[in-house]
């Protein structure tokens, strides 16, 4: 079984980086279960002094990352940037021993939100994570109405969620074959 952590940078309800996010989870494999973290927002703000006795929901995240196989993220841009919530929520993970490394597929929703999509790769990249070239993609939900279920049965979409899927899930497989042959 692979297990995938889907992490939105939006805390609006109706957010297409949430949509799009759920939308992955209805399309993944047999054998792939996808969990959705939804307490971005009420995180505590960063604060390296309490590295000695982290708060709770700081290690509940951690805890979360390092059970999961991979990360799925989408991030909107604000004001050309990474939305403050969600680099908040990264700055706790900098001090996690199970993030580096950890292989991470980027959904952008929006092809004009490339300079937050920049910014987020840089930050992840700083933090060693493995970010997968075929499951970072762009799908174009820009003004756009949808729901989880309109992105499932729009033929692009769907095909552009379904390749990038295969492209975190299939090193991961291998990775665990590996992993098992070495037993």
């Amino acid at each position: 079984m692979i297990r995938l952590l889907s992490l939105s940078g939006s805390l609006r309800s109706a957010s297409s980086n949430t949509h799009a996010l759920f939308a992955a989870a209805m399309l993944v494999p047999h054998g792939v279960v996808v969990e959705t973290y939804g307490e971005i927002g009420k995180l505590p703000h960063f604060n390296p002094d309490l590295e000695g006795t982290l708060p709770e929901s700081i290690i509940d995240l951690r805890a979360r990352v390092g059970q999961a196989d991979g990360l799925l993220i989408s991030c909107p841009e604000y004001a050309r940037g990474i939305p403050g919530s969600f680099k908040n929520m990264l700055d706790w993970l900098v001090g996690s021993t199970d993030f580096p490394g950890k292989p991470v597929a980027l959904l952008n929703t929006s092809p004009r939100a490339s300079a937050a999509q920049a910014a987020l790769k840089l930050v992840l990249e700083t933090m060693s994570a493995t970010l997968i070239p075929g499951a970072c993609v762009t799908l174009d939900l820009l003004g756009k109405q949808t729901d989880p279920v309109a992105i499932v049965n729009d033929p692009v979409g769907s095909e552009t969620l379904r390749q990038a899927l295969r492209a975190i899930i299939d090193p991961i497989l291998a990775q665990q074959a590996e992993t098992l042959r070495a037993r």
